[in-house]
């Protein structure tokens, strides 16, 4: 099984990057791909407790692990360390056997400078239906969008 792993550096401060991990608003709109849309469906902030989250493809020819056009999984949150590193465990909702299993998300947010975080997003065991490029490729544009959030969470009010 592969593994991946993607860094950038974020011009906030950890415990803001930490609240856009952990807040369902946030996460329905950065951790989904530029041609994705994103929708959690539960959320639960604790170890043990995780979120169900849809991706929906925008493009109609992509084809979704769950349905035609959605990738759904449900994440289990095996450790919150607060501002520090989140772990999940990740099954996506699909009956092909190439999707199977359970992918780790392992998050790292290092302080760097007064106010930047360098984030580093791991997965390990992804499932063999998953290219480990498609997946880099996904990470990389959801960290973009990260970025952006936190940006625009924290501009001054006019």
């Amino acid at each position: 099984m592969a593994t991946t792993t993607n860094s950038k550096l974020i011009p906030a401060s950890r415990e803001t990057v930490y609240n856009a991990f952990t807040d369902k608003t946030a996460l329905a709109y950065w951790l989904a791909p530029n041609n994705m849309e994103g929708k959690v469906h539960h959320f639960e902030l604790k170890v043990g407790g995780g979120y169900t989250m849809s991706l929906f493809y925008l493009d109609s020819e992509s084809g979704g692990k769950t349905t035609g056009n959605e990738d759904r999984f449900e994440s289990t949150f095996l450790e919150l360390q607060p501002y520090e590193k989140i772990v999940q465990a990740i099954r996506f909702d699909s009956d092909k056997s190439k999707f199977e299993g359970q992918m780790i998300m392992e998050v790292q947010l290092e302080e760097k400078g007064p106010v930047a975080t360098l984030v580093t997003m791991t997965f390990k065991q992804i499932p063999s239906g998953i290219d480990p490029k498609d997946n880099e490729k996904g990470t990389e544009q959801s960290l973009e969008k990260l970025a952006a959030y936190v940006k625009r969470q924290h501009q001054p009010k006019q």
